[in-house]
Formats: structure tokens, sequence, C-alpha cells
């Protein structure tokens, strides 16, 4: 009788995890449609659109190295949720924003709760890896895209509709927050480290900070495509190829929705043939997907290319998460803070430089940074393990 509880309680609790997920990826994608709305409301530019929603990474920056002493005072269940039900009411401030600043306001305090819910969620997943014995990390990673469709494709139909800002995200804002507490009974109880064995001796200081700087580096890439697709997708899609804005929106959900694919197949691919091989491949598909797109503009070519683009860098940051986790001499969850950290400073000048390159030249010459990404992406995929 006690080994039935003991099979049942990863499974409860991975689900509860994935749910966590999902949440996280539906809170951010809420608003991405709503971009081009809020640069009409608020009279932006390009260059002021890039700086207010660079707020967005400035907050997780600032935040993203309090992740470790926060799980180290609550329980990364705790904090996870927590921090999740805090983001979701943040909504209901980026809907109320009648100035850039309060808008880049709200977004700072965003960047600031999702860093914290991204290290906690991660740590707590890897813990119900440790119990399966196996890799289920990238199926984690998946719901948080299939969030991040739910909460693109509402915010598109939602933007088709005319609907409020302030409605539509007050209603996600309530949603979200009610089914993120409804998971605190079903994760793992007990020290974030209770599933570790016992670790090998760590590596030199300095050595173990080169590993961790460039497995940050190796997400930041990751990142940015993802990052810039979120950012100036729709804005693209829009003003410079003319979509109407319930299409506008679509790029980054064809994006979210290869995305979701290649990690709900990415343990698999990852077991036969490691991430390091995967990760490679993920980022020859981004420098020729996007690359493709750019060189030959239109609403179909741009889908594609986004689409083939998100599943290239599917596996690479759950793979980065997870080899920083397990580097020896880190206590749980301190690679990841520092992965994130570095990873969340490498895509906080982004969103700025692609809008300056917007207004100087065109959004298609600032978009170029994505297959740069993917190049970069190829040259650090030898950091992660066979």
């Amino acid at each position: 009788m006690p080994e039935v509880a003991t099979d049942r309680r990863p499974v409860a609790a991975r689900l509860a995890v994935a749910t966590l997920f999902l949440l996280n990826g539906a809170s951010f994608a809420s608003v991405v449609p709503r971009y081009p709305e809020l640069k009409d409301a608020l009279s932006l530019s390009n260059a002021a659109l890039g700086t207010t929603i660079a707020a967005l990474a400035l907050g997780s920056l600032v935040a993203g190295l309090l992740a470790g002493p926060i799980l180290a005072r609550w329980r990364s269940a705790s904090v996870a949720v927590g921090c999740s039900v805090l983001l979701a009411a943040d909504l209901v401030l980026i809907g109320l924003a009648a100035q850039w600043w309060q808008l880049a306001a709200a977004l700072f305090f965003a960047g600031a709760m999702d860093a914290v819910v991204d290290v906690a969620m991660n740590a707590h997943g890897l813990r119900v890896q440790r119990r399966y014995r196996r890799s289920i990390v990238n199926s984690f990673h998946g719901m948080w895209s299939v969030g991040a469709i739910i909460g693109g494709l509402a915010g598109s139909l939602a933007a088709g509709a005319a609907l409020p800002l302030p409605v539509h995200l007050g209603g996600a804002a309530v949603v979200l927050s009610a089914v993120a507490i409804t998971t605190t009974r079903f994760l793992l109880p007990g020290h974030d480290d209770a599933e570790r064995e016992r670790r090998p001796r760590a590596r030199p200081r300095f050595t173990l900070l080169l590993a961790l700087l460039a497995l940050g580096l190796l997400c930041a890439a990751a990142a940015l495509v993802e990052d810039t697709a979120a950012s100036w997708g729709a804005v693209y899609m829009r003003d410079s190829l003319g979509a109407a804005p319930v299409l506008a929106g679509l790029a980054f959900v064809a994006l979210q929705a290869a995305q979701t694919v290649g990690r709900l197949s990415g343990d698999r691919l990852v077991d036969r043939f490691g991430n390091r091989a995967v990760a490679r491949i993920g980022g020859i598909m981004v420098l020729v997907g996007v690359g493709a797109a750019l060189v030959w503009p239109s609403i179909p070519m741009t889908l594609v290319g986004f689409a083939v683009a998100g599943w290239g860098v599917a596996t690479i940051i759950p793979a980065g998460f997870h080899a920083a986790d397990e580097l020896p001499g880190l206590s749980s969850g301190a690679g990841i803070v520092v992965v994130s950290w570095v990873y969340r400073l490498g895509v906080l000048a982004v969103p700025p430089v692609v809008g300056l390159l917007a207004d100087a030249v065109s959004l298609r010459v600032g978009l170029v940074i994505i297959p740069v990404a993917g190049g970069l992406i190829v040259l650090l995929a030898s950091r992660l393990p066979r």
C-alpha cells in the first residue's frame, strides 16, 4: 500500500508542475497580440515600444538573482504558486496602463515575478524528474508552449473582437490565479534537495563559472528567438507585411505551436540522439527558417519561418537548465538561478536594438538578429552533454 502512494505522488506532482508551466505561458502570451494596440494607444514609436518592453527583461534581471535566496527561505512549490498568482494579477495593471511609464512599470513587475517563477517551477520540475529517473523536463516546457498558444490565440481573438484591454486581461487574471492556487496540494512536500543522490566532487570555481556562463549564453540565444518573435512578430506582420489585426499575432502563435510539438517530442529525441546533437540541428533550423523568411518576405513565409525557428529552439532552454542543475558543488536551483540570470541579461538589450534598427532602416533588418542567434546556438551546443 505505501508503494502505491509513492508511485502516485510523482504523477500528481508532474501534472501540477505541468499546469504551472501552462499558466506561466498563458500569462505572458495573453498580452503579446495586444502590443500593436498598446503602441497606438500610447503613441509610441518603434524605439519607444522596444524600450518599454525592455522593462520586462530588466525586471527579470533585477529579481533573477533573488530567486536563490527566496528558494532557500521558502520551498520551490510555495514560491512557484505564490509568484504565479502575483504575475497573473499584474495583467490588470498592464490593461489599465494609460502612460508609457505605467506600462513599463507593470512590465517590470511582470518580469520580476516571471524570473522567480521560472526558477521555482524548473527546480520543482527537476525534483519530479529525479523521481521518474528519466527525462520529462521537455514535456513541462511543452506545456508552457501550450499555455502560450492558448494565451496568444485568446489575445488575437480579443484584439479581433476589439475587446477592451482591461476586460480581456482582468478576466485572464482571475482564471489564471484560481487555477494556480489549486495546484498547491499536489506538489512535492519536503526539502528541494530530498531527491538528490550523492553528488560528485565540485569543479574548480573558475571552471564552474565558465560552464554556467556558456550555458547561460546558449539559453540566451534560444530565448532571444522567442522573445523577438513575441515583442516584434505582431508589429512586423501588421506594419511591414500588412496583416490584419486578427492575423498579426499568429507569427508568435506559429512559433509557439511548433515549439510545443518539439518539446512534447523532445524527451524521446534527447534520449535517442543527445542534447548536443538536437541543439545543433535546432540552431541550423533557426538560421535557415527565419533567414529565408526575411530574404523572401510574405505572410505565409514568415509564419513558416517562425514555426521552423520555434521547433529549433524547443529543447535548448530545458537542456541548459538541466545541465546547470546537475553541475557538482551547487545546491538545488542554484545553477538554474545563474543561467537564468545570464540569459535574461543577454536578451535585455534586444527589444531596444531591434526598435532602433527598425526606425533607422526597417524592422525586417532588425529581425536579422534571429538568424544570428541560430548561429550562436550551433557554436555553443558543445557545452551540453552528449
